[in-house]
């Protein structure tokens, strides 16, 4: 059934970029260092499953394969969100960092080495960056001639607005690039492309992919997850087809895949608030406050710990109801069910 997995991992680039084409010419452009013009900063920001990280990381590498001196890196803020941390990530996938430490690598160093490659044109994505514990690590990269910047959030004006005034009026000035979710056409080319390079087409169902892309509805990355669970199924079960009724029966273990790697994706404090809220089901803004410090061994500020539950909210991993003080939150169950059926998951 499978003939080659990597066709179906949610992180694998694909082959082609389908229906993005306009996108991809506009973002080239961009970033295209001509002359002695350099790369310029473009966020790009639409809803979950639209291609945002793929459509960068794939216009960079067809850059890096035309341009000489051309480096990139991407760092996911889900995962590492303070400044020192997010740098160091960014430093090590562009090859510019395998010497530094984890540990011990302060943000000024890093800084220092990016200074240091100034013979070359280094692009940075900054993924989930409205989770960035100290957004003014921005404007320190954007006052490194040779460094351009890829923000990537859900909401632009939502983000730009959480800002330092010097680090918005910068980033409004910014070129943008909006994707909207993919239509139900769209989804199933990109599906047909997956199972064309990565299972035998002849075994997969006619109606299948069409069936899937309904369930994903425009969600590219939910899209891929189920196909993944179905082809898994398949084999097995040792069964001929994949089918609609194959689909339909994997559904919940793809969400749970889904969930899973989200969890996974987490860095440490995202994870220690999740798992306080998942320990207790529900509970209050204060009470939670007061057990993560005393369970953490360097608590952020507050502040940034409601940015942080405000992305395991958009993860669906916890819900809230209330404003302020008054905030209980509450463990979402794999099933999708929440503790408190008075809930704003929103």
């Amino acid at each position: 059934m499978i003939t080659d997995a990597r066709a179906l991992r949610p992180e694998q680039l694909p082959r082609d970029l389908h229906h993005r084409e306009g996108q991809l010419d506009h973002l080239s452009s961009v970033l295209d260092p001509t002359g002695s013009t350099r790369s310029e900063d473009v966020c790009i920001y639409g809803p979950s499953g639209a291609g945002k990280t793929t459509i960068a990381k794939y216009t960079l590498g067809l850059l890096e394969r035309e341009v000489l001196d051309v480096r990139w890196g991407y760092v996911n803020c889900m995962a590492e969100s303070s400044p020192a941390a997010a740098l160091h990530e960014l430093l090590r996938d562009a090859g510019l960092g395998a010497d530094l430490r984890r540990e011990g690598t302060h943000k000024a160093d890093a800084l220092h080495r990016l200074r240091e490659y100034d013979d070359q044109q280094i692009i940075c994505i900054i993924d989930e960056v409205d989770v960035l514990d100290d957004p003014s690590l921005l404007l320190s990269l954007y006052q490194i001639p040779h460094v351009a910047q890829i923000p990537i959030t859900t909401k632009q004006d939502e983000w730009l607005a959480g800002l330092d005034s010097r680090v918005e009026t910068r980033f409004r000035r910014a070129e943008s690039l909006h994707l909207e979710k993919y239509s139900h056409r769209e989804l199933v080319d990109i599906l047909d492309a997956r199972v064309v390079h990565g299972l035998i087409s002849a075994r997969v169902a006619d109606n299948a992919v069409d069936h899937i892309a309904d369930l994903a509805a425009g969600n590219a990355r939910s899209g891929v997850a189920l196909l993944r669970r179905a082809a898994k199924h398949v084999e097995q079960n040792d069964l001929n087809e994949l089918t609609t009724e194959v689909v339909d029966a994997i559904v919940e273990d793809a969400e749970a895949d889904l969930r899973e790697r989200r969890i996974r994706s987490l860095g440490t404090h995202k994870r220690l608030l999740y798992e306080i809220v998942r320990e207790a089901g529900e509970i209050d803004s204060g009470t939670l406050h007061a057990r993560y410090e005393d369970r953490s061994l360097s608590a952020k500020a507050r502040s940034t710990r409601r940015k942080y539950l405000k992305s395991l909210r958009r993860y669906n991993l916890i819900a809230s109801d209330g404003t302020g003080r008054s905030t209980t939150y509450h463990h979402v169950e794999p099933d999708g069910t929440i503790r408190s059926a008075a809930c704003n998951t929103t």
